[in-house]
């Protein structure tokens, strides 16, 4: 079968939309009975997701693959960097950490090894799956200048490929127009036929409104307007945290109160779209220096930089609030990097959390569960499925996710202080607390929220605290309600964009 030429989402600017618009058109594809190979050459995000073969890629590429009906695999996303703090950001090239390097060193040392592992992961996605159409995500904007002549994933990919390219534009962000102009007039006479169609997204109100300007953009840029994306409602997975701060206040109903702590390094947030997607549960991101307040439980999610978040918690009088928290009845919640802060010591003989190697780095941890975690170059990387011992129940459930994290953790008493969540007792600790009924679990399982029967034993746990009836555990797994929000945002796609222009387009 010949692949069909390949897609491509550009945006004015971060943010424009460009993951869900890319995910959308996957999707759509799928509906037409194509194969569509989501794949963005370079991206910048510590929301991972860890594939079937053990190798990292952007949450967001995975979003993309279950969008287009296929299994995520690192080839999608071939370069992966990690913001690490200090303008420094761990390298990941198809799946694999190669190391890390400071932003202004990345173009020098790192432009060709990143090329090399674009073209790679495009030859291995073709070929595991042949006669399929690629559907490009490009990164930021296009043009900026100074970047332009060492693009690893926008122009650079677009013409090496011969892709027809949409550009995304956020209305809701204001300068629809100049957006749209600055950005084509920047673009060079041989990038600029590349430009098949624009998208506006992101819109308000009555779709007439913008009949005007969608004349006005045909007329003075020569490219087809394809439609006008709405405002959705729906709660996607974010790619980046700043999407945290759009997601307050929406549960006017909601019976339970979660603190997440919002870390400086904060990392696979993608762990929490579950219990934000419950319609009892009302998150509360809550940063250091913020109070915490008397939440129903609270949640440490993971991190890219554990002790430097660690020392963020101590330093703001979060770590006081936390014990006191615990003290008083509360119910806390780590996961991976979170899980670590919990216990009593975490080691960095190896300065891997950017300390200098000297064989005693260690620092004290919140002292909520007894363990210790010991730092190694070496990070694991696989997916994982147990079965929970806690909370317990009248039948056995089934825990899936994925493992991510540097460090190994040891219990430092005797097994009655602390118990193994699952069966496989190296995933993840409980300790319940004397004063008051309160407390301390965690886990190095991501994903653990996604487990429907699981989730709502959890959280009954705490409604039965509330006097609140129990919700029922026949809930499926979070993946059927996250394709059912892809269909819908598909659906709409499908009604208000016209894809005509893009596919039948000639590249001449």
């Amino acid at each position: 079968m010949t692949a069909q030429p390949a897609l491509m989402v550009l945006g004015t600017s971060s943010g424009a939309g460009k993951s869900l618009m890319t995910a959308a058109l996957c999707r759509v594809l799928r509906r037409k009975g194509e194969t569509p190979l989501p794949f963005k050459g370079q991206n910048m995000s510590n929301n991972a997701w860890v594939d079937q073969a053990g190798g990292e890629m952007a949450y967001s590429q995975a979003l993309q693959a279950w969008a287009a009906g296929l299994e995520p695999e690192c080839a999608m996303n071939p370069v992966l960097l990690k913001p690490q703090g200090d303008s420094t950001s761990e390298l990941i090239h198809l799946g694999q950490s190669v190391g890390s390097a400071r932003a202004e060193h990345y173009y020098r040392d790192w432009f060709k090894p990143g090329w090399t592992a674009i073209r790679q992961g495009l030859d291995v996605l073709q070929s595991n799956h042949p006669g399929g159409r690629l559907v490009l995500e490009g990164a930021g904007s296009p043009v900026e200048v100074n970047l332009q002549r060492r693009d690893l994933t926008n122009l650079r990919l677009a013409q090496y490929l011969r892709a027809r390219c949409v550009l995304v534009a956020d209305i809701e962000r204001g300068g629809v127009f100049a957006q749209i102009v600055g950005t084509l007039n920047l673009l060079r006479p041989v990038e600029r036929p590349l430009i098949k169609g624009l998208l506006i997204n992101r819109f308000r109100g009555r779709r007439e409104l913008f009949d005007e300007g969608q004349r006005w953009l045909e007329a003075h840029t020569g490219v087809p307007v394809l439609g006008v994306m709405p405002w959705l409602d729906e709660l996607f997975p974010p790619e980046d945290s700043l999407d945290l701060l759009e997601r307050r206040g929406r549960k006017r109903s909601a019976e339970l109160n979660i603190a997440v702590l919002k870390l400086p390094s904060l990392s696979n947030f993608s762990d929490l779209d579950p219990l934000e997607a419950e319609p009892t549960v009302q998150l509360r991101w809550v940063a250091p220096g913020e109070e915490l307040g008397l939440p129903d439980a609270v949640v440490i999610p993971g991190s890219k930089q554990t002790l430097r978040d660690l020392a963020a918690i101590h330093n703001s009088g979060l770590g006081e609030a936390l014990q006191a928290y615990r003290k008083g009845g509360g119910h806390v919640f780590g996961i991976c990097g979170g899980m670590q802060m919990l216990g009593e010591e975490l080691c960095d003989p190896e300065g891997l959390e950017g300390g200098a190697p000297s064989g005693n780095n260690s620092e004290a941890g919140l002292g909520l569960l007894p363990l210790r975690t010991v730092f190694s170059a070496d990070k694991a990387l696989r997916q994982r499925s147990s079965v929970a011992r806690w909370p317990p129940g009248d039948s056995a459930l089934k825990l899936e996710g994925f493992e991510l994290h540097h460090g190994l953790t040891s219990v430092n008493k005797g097994p009655e202080t602390c118990k193994p969540l699952c069966r496989d007792d190296e995933l993840g600790w409980v300790k319940p607390c004397s004063e008051h009924g309160g407390l301390v679990a965690g886990t190095y399982l991501h994903g653990v929220f996604e487990s429907g029967p699981w989730r709502r034993r959890w959280l009954n746990q705490l409604r039965e605290r509330k006097g609140l009836p129990p919700l029922s555990e026949q809930q499926p797994h979070h993946s059927r309600q996250r394709d059912a929000l892809l269909d819908r945002l598909a659906d709409a796609f499908e009604e208000h964009i016209n894809l005509e222009p893009l596919l039948n387009s000639s590249n001449d």
